[in-house]
């Protein structure tokens, strides 16, 4: 009876992490079945490796390309468990590979009122909006704004010089990351609509 209830528990945090690049959260293994108490010893077992504060992850299972994004996208969950972080920016071009941007940051956008005690990360940017749910798309583990959405904001702020600018839009439209439809029916400001449209070329 004691292993079956063990492996019925492993199998839930397994479910849990094998969303999230093998990562879970102290929440995550308390709904799986592990008592609080039992966190500390599965770390020093070598099961679970303590990667942040409340944040684990399966030792046993293989590293993802991106464990920062999300391990910091766990971070950000709120008092339900719910990551309430996207990643935008820079940071949601290079996940896609439009143009040659290669953030040395991680940039985060998160809801206004976000909160979390500590100290920020290191390397972590935090953008404060909200995010309309056609601007955000499901990652593996994580989410991120869209293409169209992450050009929209850097075209704004300015932060990015107009030649990689340039290269984001003209390689979203030819790869089919930001489809002409999509593009004529968002609500996106007409003056970025424009600069978006002279960087395409007119076409």
């Amino acid at each position: 009876m004691k292993i079956h209830a063990y492996k019925e528990k492993a199998r839930r945090l397994h479910g849990f992490a094998s969303e999230q690049g093998g990562y879970f959260t102290a929440r995550q293994a308390l709904a799986a079945g592990y008592a609080p108490s039992t966190h500390a010893y599965n770390v020093k077992a070598g099961n679970w490796l303590r990667e942040h504060r409340a944040i684990y992850r399966l030792a046993a299972y293989p590293n993802p390309d991106r464990p920062d994004l999300i391990q910091w996208s766990l971070w950000s969950c709120n008092r339900k468990g719910e990551p309430e972080g996207v990643y935008s920016h820079q940071t949601a071009l290079s996940l896609r590979e439009l143009s040659d941007i290669n953030p040395a940051k991680i940039y985060m956008s998160v809801p206004p009122a976000f909160r979390r005690s500590g100290p920020m990360p290191r390397g972590l940017v935090l953008h404060r909006r909200l995010l309309a749910k056609e601007e955000v798309v499901q990652m593996h583990g994580f989410r991120a704004t869209t293409p169209l959405r992450a050009i929209a904001d850097l075209l704004a702020e300015k932060s990015v010089s107009l030649d990689h600018m340039a290269q984001a839009v003209t390689q979203a439209f030819e790869r089919g990351l930001i489809r002409q439809s999509e593009f004529e029916r968002s609500r996106l400001p007409a003056e970025i609509k424009k600069k978006i449209e002279q960087l395409r070329g007119g076409r």
